[in-house]
């Protein structure tokens, strides 16, 4: 069997780039909190062990705008590292909606978000134009939780594509 390696490039951790930790920076989005016991294990691991995963990023005018790995981006630079381990994500991902869905989907795999920052997220993806089933499907959510988020945030306009039955004739 022919190893071909032409699948290698559609993956960003095929390119790890250690790029200076000043032109790294947080998103304005990210709704993952952790605990202080949890950021003094994660410095004591990239100490210990170093940098076990890359910091995935989109590459802006500005430098690198952190797509997943704030906390690890945190400990480096608390660390006072000159540089940093990133991946760039996928270069058809330009909508920041993308990225912020790209976010979710890997804090999601590991954890867990404040309710009031995913709905938040939400808002902000509809606004976008994007569908209940789009939110749902790209952020692993059941619509029935698309839905529950929505609700907290309470705008109108965030409801301006459901159809509502009247519960009573005047």
């Amino acid at each position: 069997m022919e190893d071909n390696l032409d699948w290698t490039k559609n993956h960003p951790v095929s390119s790890v780039l250690w790029v200076p930790a000043n032109e790294v920076y947080a998103n304005d989005y990210n709704p993952n909190t952790v605990a202080p016991p949890e950021m003094e294990l994660l410095k004591i691991s990239i100490e210990s062990d170093g940098f076990t995963q890359p910091i995935v990023v989109w590459k802006t005018e500005n430098g690198y705008e952190v797509v997943d790995g704030f906390h690890r981006h945190k400990v480096g630079k608390l660390l006072k590292m000159s540089h940093l381990p990133v991946v760039i994500i996928n270069s058809d991902r330009t909508d920041k909606g993308d990225r912020m869905a790209s976010t979710i989907r890997h804090n999601r795999a590991r954890g867990k978000h404040q309710v009031g920052s995913m709905s938040e997220i939400v808002q902000d993806l509809k606004k976008r134009n994007w569908s209940d089933e789009k939110v749902a499907r790209e952020l692993g959510m059941e619509p029935d939780e698309v839905l529950r988020l929505k609700q907290i945030g309470g705008l109108a306009e965030l409801f301006s594509d459901s159809e509502f039955s009247e519960a009573w004739e005047a």
